[in-house]
């Protein structure tokens, strides 16, 4: 059996090389020879720090006589869905028809042309409480495609003609909000006209009040943050709560920051707690949480000067990504697991339970040392923000190293980006629309800190290259992104509308439209303004209807309100 993720970028990948099991990475060639031996593909995804992910790695991916009836009877594809968001966005919305529960592992059975038609996250090796054990899913997925072929191609393409049509249906209510494209070289009095009615569809002050007012009525008054349990950090939101000046924001902020979901050693965060009042979080420490929430308490420390809990929280933060995150090359880890072995035995969580001193006795939960490029790009803006704030140098020259390795490292010779490297080597994962926008924004968040024109420059010709592919006959279309989609995706009519909710950081298009505003800022130029326009307006209604999944496109939209000629 050839082992073809040992020297793979992702160490997601790496972790399941040795597994029994026949794991090709994602591409061509598992498809093609799912076609020679006309049997389903099963695509697992996940990444380094899932808890749940190496928990099915140990009880199923490396049983011997499991991993005989996968490799007998299916293809299988082992995908980082850090390294291919693209394809865990795909199949993670083809998943949502079988399972509420969607997370990860997410294991996807789909046909040799890639359709998907049954998934299920995390499956236990032994039947549990009314959950199939993975053997018997396996066994229901195998006589389903030996015996009734017909039934399983069609619901593949049913589904697939339900995403299609779903994300078809979006781009034509963004064009209705958005009014007719410009065509190219139109006269300046219908571009006036088209941004007249762009600016009219930005929400107005009263419904952006109205969005403040219902997130306060969803807060947790106890416990601080929104919801009960599982409790995320949600940084967009509470970002957009900032720009609102709402103090529901500074609630929040201050209890987390006081809760089990912040290490008070290494000062970083947890990504989420288990429970209602911050406690039993899953350990994993994610790049993208805490530079984001490294933005959060830095705002909140410059709006209440006095406010000891959030300049101490913020400088523990930034603590934890030079100390503890940055490489010294100088590209930041994407996580860190939430695994380690204390005192012999494997734990989740029982380093972090140790002081400072019993921690030095101790191996810490291993980094995932993928560097990507959006990721990155929020730890750059986040530490340029913080050092500027704080007049700390050294944090701004951390945002630097960082900068000057992807320039070097993750920026081809034809101007395009790459997604992720490891150890100097780079990933063939198409760069996605997040990495233009986060990178883009850092680049002008930099330049305009530090006053060195290399970094304005660099974060201007990203943008203008991804507005130069953007779309003039599909006004909700802005952006374009150089070499296309996955290709793997398209080849098989895959790869559909770009995802603008977010979640726990910024979707593509509001990382993409924050970059444009900020270079509108810097230069009056109304063309960025537009794209920004073009942008937000689209996804304007479903931000007011649904809060917590656009927080960042709702801060920009904000902004923008104090910027329209009718605020």
């Amino acid at each position: 059996m050839a082992n073809r993720l040992g020297d793979a970028i992702s160490p997601y990948l790496r972790s399941h090389s040795d597994n029994p099991v026949d794991w090709f990475p994602w591409g061509e060639e598992a498809f093609a020879e799912a076609e020679r031996r006309d049997v389903p593909v099963l695509v697992s995804i996940g990444y380094s720090t899932c808890h749940w992910c190496h928990v099915m790695a140990r009880e199923s991916f490396s049983d011997p006589a499991l991993a005989a009836e996968l490799n007998r009877g299916f293809v299988t594809i082992k995908v980082d869905r850090e390294e291919h968001p693209e394809v865990d966005s795909v199949y993670l919305a083809a998943a949502g028809a079988f399972t509420q529960n969607l997370g990860w592992p997410l294991n996807v059975f789909v046909t040799p042309q890639g359709r998907a038609f049954f998934a299920g996250t995390y499956s236990p090796p032994v039947a549990v409480q009314g959950n199939p054990s993975f053997r018997q899913v396996l066994g229901a997925v195998e006589e389903a495609w030996t015996t009734r072929r017909a039934d399983v191609e069609s619901t593949a393409a049913q589904l697939l003609a339900a995403l299609v049509a779903a994300g078809e249906g979006a781009a034509d209510e963004g064009d209705a909000a958005a009014g007719d494209a410009a065509a190219s070289g139109e006269a300046p009095r219908e571009a006036a006209d088209r941004d007249r009615d762009l600016d009219d569809g930005v929400p107005t002050a009263a419904q952006l009040a109205q969005v403040v007012f219902e997130l306060d009525a969803y807060e947790d008054t106890v416990h601080g943050g929104f919801g009960t349990a599982p409790k995320f950090p949600v940084a967009p939101v509470l970002q957009f709560l900032q720009a609102m000046d709402a103090p529901v924001a500074d609630r929040a902020l201050q209890a987390m920051a006081a809760s089990d979901l912040r290490d008070p050693v290494e000062g970083g965060f947890f990504r989420y707690a288990t429970r209602q009042d911050w406690s039993d979080p899953h350990y994993e420490r994610m790049l993208y949480d805490n530079a984001l929430l490294l933005d959060a308490y830095t705002t909140a420390a410059e709006r209440h000067p006095g406010a000891e809990w959030a300049r101490s929280t913020a400088e523990g933060i930034a603590s934890y990504l030079v100390e503890q995150m940055q490489q010294p090359a100088g590209g930041f880890a994407s996580a860190q697991d939430s695994e380690s072995t204390v005192a012999g035995e494997r734990t989740e969580g029982g380093y972090y339970a140790l002081t400072a001193e019993a921690r030095r006795a101790e191996v810490p939960p291993a980094f995932d040392l993928k560097i990507l490029t959006g990721w990155n790009g929020l730890a750059i803006g986040a530490l340029t923000h913080a050092g500027t704030a704080f007049g700390e140098q050294s944090l701004v020259e951390a945002a630097r190293r960082s900068a000057d390795y992807l320039l070097e490292n993750h920026l081809r010779s034809d101007g395009s980006l790459v997604r992720a490297s490891l150890e100097g080597r780079v990933s063939d994962a198409r760069a996605t629309l997040e990495d233009y926008g986060m990178f883009a924004t850092a680049l002008l968040q930099l330049g305009a800190a530090t006053g060195d024109e290399r970094y304005s420059s660099e974060g201007a010709r990203l943008l203008d290259s991804i507005l130069a592919l953007g779309s003039a006959e599909n006004a909700a279309e802005p952006w374009g992104v150089p070499g296309g989609g996955d290709p793997v995706l398209a080849a098989r009519g895959l790869l559909l509308e770009g995802d603008v909710s977010e979640g726990a950081y910024p979707s593509g298009n509001s990382a993409a439209a924050r970059a444009a505003f900020l270079r509108y800022r810097e230069t009056g130029d109304d063309r960025y303004r537009h794209a920004v326009l073009r942008a937000l307006v689209p996804v304007a209604a479903d931000a007011l209807l649904r809060p917590i999944g656009f927080g960042a496109a709702l801060e920009l939209l904000v902004r923008l309100r104090a910027e329209s000629p009718t605020a």
